[in-house]
């Protein structure tokens, strides 16, 4: 990945945080945006989102996500420059789920007994 699609993508990704925090702060209060994965050709991006809550709450704040995607691709062309905006597409990340259920695994297994050491 080139450096300047890493600025990019550290870019959008700070800027969309900054237009949910600013314009949507109550809808937007449990979704982090995690990560950006523009493509080489800066004409599309995954938008990797973690929402906290239940399945129900977790689908619920994707679809509005979803359904606010242009008015944040909008919003986002008045606040950045580029020669083409990225069309968006969220995606929900996995991995705090997995690595929170990983830990669980982990608090679950119980220690091993530690082997008398053998005096001589």
């Amino acid at each position: 990945m080139s450096n300047r699609t890493l600025r990019v993508n550290e870019l959008i990704q700070r800027e969309i945080s900054a237009i949910l925090r600013q314009r949507y702060q109550s809808e937007a209060v449990a979704i982090t945006v995690s990560e950006i994965r523009v493509s080489p050709d800066l004409r599309d991006a995954r938008v990797f989102v973690s929402i906290v809550g239940d399945d129900d709450s977790v689908e619920k704040k994707l679809r509005w996500l979803r359904n606010q995607a242009t008015a944040i691709r909008n919003e986002l062309g008045t606040r950045i420059v580029l020669k083409y905006m990225p069309r968006f597409t969220y995606v929900l990340d996995k991995s705090a789920i997995r690595g929170s259920r990983i830990l669980r695994l982990l608090d679950e297994v119980e220690p091993a007994e530690p082997e008398p050491e053998d005096e001589q």
